[in-house]
């Protein structure tokens, strides 16, 4: 067999995972991105590779909080009040899924996946061909900040629920004086903590255009700024149809188009609703920066430290259930700043920057849809909710695997965008 030419749809993590993983096969890969590389949830995210919170997100806490709360523009997860079949649907399956017994479930598989996860990262920058040239760096330690005792019991029962399911947290209690020793930034509404250890991170707008640089370097091609209005697979060969009235043919095409997947797996068999799960962030300039990632799991807040003093602190939340179009939402940037405001001390947050909204694409059931579609040479990649960055270039060795080898792990079984 000849060199297999392979087209992916999308230009975020989980697609240039992919083709650099291809690429490594011997595939010849184009990647089409409808705007620009990293334009989408991979830009504004929080960049953390952490397995120890790469956990599935239908939760009972979420139900726990009341249909009320959940209707409030000031909630962590936010379903705005409106006639929506496709998003009542979605709610509903998500709901179904917020049991203990399906958390459980869910969480065998993240904790397969997570198991690969970091070391998928170290392939993409140990490479001595086409390596990528951004650094990882070691969260040293991940600290999780609470305002009580009680506030932080929900975080533990998680990791023991962990532990005793089969995986592995390392952690350490925190208390007053301590939390505040550890990280002098942090404010009087933090009274207790967390040390997590084992983590990493990254400036995932960054390391995704490294990424891309690194795809280009070993001769692939990124065309951006080109909207793909469906594939074809009715000829033989998968066909990628363009707006402009263009089309390519190619051996394979991957559909890893975030969030709009459904628009094109859809006539492909892949059945799972996609939602859009909205995240916001923006950047504030500490009096002292971190150096290492801030959680704070009752506000849902993630803080990453994006690089170098004049670089700033991420600041990160929410989750809103809403159209990937839409545009931003002022009062949920208002209500991560109110949220995070008493638990840091040394933060102008009225001197805010960069604010940004990006759509991450979320299943009822919390786990991806990655692998082959009832169309031969049509795969899928995406649904990662918000672990496409922590499990995007896990995905791209096991689905190259998949289609250059028809290899299937059993993680990757577990992602059947067929289920």
């Amino acid at each position: 067999m000849g060199t297999q030419r392979i087209v992916v749809v999308g230009g975020g993590i989980v697609g240039l995972a992919t083709a650099w993983h291809l690429q490594r096969g011997g595939a010849e890969v184009s990647v089409v991105e409808r705007r620009e590389v990293a334009a989408g949830s991979s830009w504004g995210n929080a960049g953390w590779l952490a397995p120890a919170l790469t956990l599935p997100l239908p939760e009972p806490a979420i139900l726990a909080t009341g249909i009320r709360a959940l209707l409030s523009p000031k909630s962590p997860v936010y379903v705005p009040p409106r006639l929506d079949p496709k998003l009542l649907g979605f709610l509903v399956g998500f709901a179904r899924h917020c049991t203990d017994r399906k958390w459980r479930q869910a969480l065998q598989v993240f904790i397969a996946a997570n198991a690969s996860a970091l070391t998928a990262y170290d392939e993409l920058s140990d490479a001595v061909e086409a390596g990528v040239e951004e650094p990882i760096k070691a969260a040293s330690p991940m600290l999780a900040a609470f305002a009580s005792e009680a506030d932080r019991e929900g975080l533990l029962a998680e990791f023991r629920r962990v532990n005793t399911d089969g995986g592995r947290t390392d952690y350490a209690l925190l208390d007053d004086a301590a939390v505040h020793e550890l990280e002098p930034a942090l404010g009087p509404g933090v009274r207790c903590g967390v040390q997590i250890e084992g983590q990493r991170f990254i400036n995932p707008g960054r390391f995704v255009h490294a990424l891309a640089d690194a795809v280009k370097t070993a001769g692939g091609e990124i065309v951006t700024g080109r909207v793909v209005t469906g594939v074809d697979g009715d000829g033989g060969r998968p066909r990628v149809d363009f707006a402009d009235g263009d089309a390519i043919e190619a051996d394979h095409v991957v559909l890893a188009n975030g969030a709009w997947l459904g628009r094109l797996a859809r006539k492909h068999g892949v059945r799972r609703l996609v939602q859009a799960g909205r995240g916001y962030s923006f950047t504030v300039q500490p009096d002292s920066t971190p150096r290492n990632p801030i959680y704070f799991p009752t506000q849902r807040i993630a803080c990453t430290p994006l690089g170098g003093p004049e670089d700033g602190l991420r600041v990160a939340g929410m989750m809103e259930f809403r159209d990937p179009d839409d545009p931003l939402d002022p009062r949920r940037v208002d209500a991560i700043t109110e949220a995070a405001r008493p638990m840091f001390t040394g933060v102008d947050f009225a001197a805010r920057r960069d604010e940004w909204v990006g759509s991450r694409p979320c299943t009822t059931d919390g786990l991806p849809l990655v692998g082959r579609t009832r169309t031969p040479g049509v795969h899928v990649a995406g649904g990662h909710g918000m672990w496409g960055v922590a499990l995007g270039p896990l995905t791209g060795r096991l689905l190259a695997r998949q289609i250059l080898h028809g290899e299937t792990d059993p993680v990757l079984r577990s992602f059947d965008p067929l289920r």
